[in-house]
């Protein structure tokens, strides 16, 4: 596994917990195991790591749940976002892609934990797309949801949440 001279950032959904790695690692991938698809509450984790050294929290702090003896799994206590897998033995963190700022810099390279992979998943590829968020027969519901919408931007901010509302 090399290293990826490439910076990255990310946090949770509600910008409570935010996080800049200054390197990345090459190992982006899918886990199917039963404890990633718990932990994230999907049918598999994507991850990809960066070198422990490499990484510093930029606001707040994520919470941690062990679930096994070696491996913590960050969280923000706020609005529930996974942030992390980390196997405290072998130095490296593995973010959620989904947590990223740029997710799309993070294509995966392979599937790990495949004996729980659901037997429906080489089919999602294959599925009608149900078209964007904003789809003509969905712009009331998708303007309600922007007028409320307490999302953290993908992007650092000096202060969040903003004193006038969203950004």
């Amino acid at each position: 596994m090399s290293v990826r001279e490439i910076e990255a950032s990310g946090g949770c959904q509600c910008g409570a917990v935010r996080y800049h790695a200054s390197k990345m690692l090459d190992n982006s991938h899918l886990c199917h195991c039963r404890m990633c698809q718990k932990a994230v509450g999907n049918i598999f984790a994507a991850l990809v790591a960066a070198p422990d050294d490499a990484i510093t929290w930029t606001r707040g702090k994520p919470s941690i749940f062990m679930s096994s003896e070696h491996v913590e799994r960050g969280f923000c206590n706020k609005c529930g976002t996974p942030l992390f897998y980390h196997d405290v033995t072998n130095g490296r963190t593995n973010f959620t892609i989904g947590s990223l700022d740029h997710p799309e810099w993070f294509p995966s390279g392979g599937n790990t934990g495949t004996e729980s992979k659901v037997p429906w998943f080489d089919n999602i590829s294959g599925d009608p797309d149900g078209g964007p968020t904003e789809a003509p027969d969905r712009r009331e519901w998708a303007a309600a949801i922007k007028a409320t919408n307490n999302q953290h931007p993908d992007h650092d901010t000096k202060v969040w949440p903003p004193a006038g509302g969203t950004e």
